[in-house]
């Protein structure tokens, strides 16, 4: 029996922050989602026709037949969905903890409006949290576990970073290369000497980005920099307190993930809605949905200067949406590092700051609703969660009539986009993620035993703590049959111009060969730095 087809939509959205960093008030993951959920709920029927809001929000929440979350770094949770579930005092038809990504809000909440459009569920919940800030208190304090926070599935005896990640057995941990501080760099730098700009242009439209995207957190009350000013100046200047990370990021353009934030949107049918009393002026309509990944390893990607990925999943969902580029009002891209922003943008066709030709200029738009990773809060996999969230805000509010949110996980692995609208439109919501199963181009072959002559294709150099370079990564072909490689700086000389910025470095001849006390493991030095090896 074929069920009537429903048309979604974003009926309440919440947002919980905890600013306390004191121990004595730790909220765990779970207690925030919680609370995200109640102030979703409440956001949901504060303008209800009917006669009693506290029967509607009863109804509302008794209702509710989906639960997904976002997988938090915080705490490993035996089953957090039916802890969720236990606390709502409800009993879902559909329960799902998403694997680790970025893109994971916008792959849950496109997951979660097709079910509804089937007529599966009647309402749905997605939502996510972290409490590292917290949890490294509790750490600091020498109280892991922290007292009264649920028992988890495996011990806990640290705070999980991204940095500290176990590489694997791959060509990219065989270099001491593969964490996101690691790979995003190698884009940004590829991605400006394929644009022709300079090291210093290059640095300055990264800075005056960041800044918009902190002048935008500074207003928002439940961002982590609320309130906080974070200029251009601070965000380029590189010293004590924004020490370089890789090149060419210093630490105010690496994601802050030391928060303490829950989000959570709740979706229905219209039909329900309607039932309900909730006024036609509170709907959002998500239009559709896509998503897709580049390959797994960095090294397999076809270039260094474009995200397959991004553009892939930008133009379905548009297509999806029945929405022109042009048409899109409002945005929130994913900014764990500049480069994500940067690549949305040429696709979209919209000018980043410092283009300031009159026409260019006409066509800038926010890139941000909340103002990124480093001003707002990491807030984990659950970043655009809050995106969703305050994205139905504006667009409820009048701010725009369409809106767009990309989602980016992993090593600019995955992306997952998601349209929003004010008024729904003709033709339903797709059946399924239209790029499901498609193929993405892959990149040359790797060569293991690279040695000989050799081109720069991107790098970036790791720096410790005290501003020192460390290690010079390079990512490089032979010239003799234009096989890709992976190398360590092979020599100090090699390692100081790289660290300088004074010069470019992408498309500089050099030769690599292997190390003889490290199997697999390339060593490049620069031509006219170092002698030939």
């Amino acid at each position: 029996m074929s069920r009537t087809r429903e048309t979604p939509i974003v009926i309440g959205v919440g947002d919980i922050i905890n600013r306390s960093v004191s121990p004595a008030d730790a909220k765990e993951p779970s207690q925030l989602i919680h609370e995200a959920i109640l102030a979703a709920l409440e956001d949901a029927v504060s303008s209800t026709t009917t006669s009693s809001p506290s029967s509607s929000r009863q109804k509302l929440q008794s209702a509710i037949d989906s639960i997904d979350l976002v997988r938090t770094w915080t705490w490993p949770y035996p089953d957090l969905p039916g802890t969720i579930a236990e606390k709502l005092a409800v009993k879902p038809k559909f329960k799902t903890y998403s694997d680790h990504g970025g893109n994971q809000p916008g792959k849950l909440f496109d997951e979660a409006a097709r079910r509804i459009a089937r007529g599966e569920v009647r309402v749905a919940v997605v939502a996510g949290g972290e409490a590292l800030a917290s949890l490294s208190a509790c750490a600091a304090a020498g109280k892991l576990p922290p007292p009264g926070w649920s028992k988890p599935a495996e011990e806990v005896d640290s705070v999980f970073s991204p940095t500290s990640r176990d590489l694997g057995d791959n060509p990219g941990a065989i270099h001491d290369i593969g964490a996101p501080i690691h790979v995003y760099p190698l884009y940004e730098n590829a991605f400006r000497a394929h644009r022709g700009q300079s090291i210093k242009a290059n640095h300055e439209e990264s800075s005056k980005l960041y800044a918009e995207f902190a002048a935008v957190a500074e207003k928002l009350p439940y961002a982590w920099n609320y309130g906080k000013k974070v200029d251009e100046k601070t965000i380029s200047t590189v010293g004590k307190k924004n020490r370089m990370i890789c090149f060419p990021y210093p630490l105010l353009m690496n994601a802050f993930n030391t928060i303490n934030l829950a989000g959570a949107c709740i979706l229905t049918s219209t039909t329900f809605a309607r039932a309900l009393g909730i006024p036609q002026n509170r709907w959002v309509y998500p239009l559709a949905g896509a998503g897709t990944k580049d390959s797994d390893g960095f090294w397999q990607r076809p270039d260094f200067h474009s995200s397959p990925s991004i553009s892939l999943s930008i133009d379905a969902a548009l297509l999806a949406a029945g929405t022109a580029k042009a048409e899109i009002d409002l945005f929130d891209i994913y900014s764990c590092f500049p480069i994500v922003p940067k690549l949305a943008a040429q696709h979209l066709g919209i000018p980043l700051p410092g283009d300031t030709t009159a026409a260019n200029e006409a066509q800038r738009k926010s890139l941000t609703l909340l103002g990124g990773l480093t001003s707002f809060g990491g807030a984990g996999n659950n970043y655009s969660m809050h995106a969703l969230a305050e994205m139905t805000r504006a667009i409820r509010d009048g701010k725009g009539k369409k809106g767009l949110v990309l989602c980016n996980g992993g090593v600019l692995s995955y992306q997952h986009v998601v349209v929003l609208s004010k008024e729904a439109r003709d033709g339903g919501y797709l059946e399924a993620n239209p790029l499901e199963g498609k193929a993405i181009a892959e990149g040359p072959a790797l060569a293991s035993d690279a040695d000989g002559e050799a081109v720069v294709e991107t790098y970036t150099v790791e720096f410790k703590r005290d501003g020192s370079p460390l290690r010079g990564h390079v990512v490089g072909r032979l010239k003799s049959d234009g096989r890709r490689f992976l190398a360590n700086h092979g020599d100090e000389r090699t390692l100081r111009v790289m660290a300088e910025g004074a010069v470019e470095i992408v498309g500089k001849k050099g030769w690599v060969k292997q190390d003889a006390d490290r199997k697999g493991r390339g060593l490049f030095v620069l031509e006219n730095v170092g002698a030939k090896m």
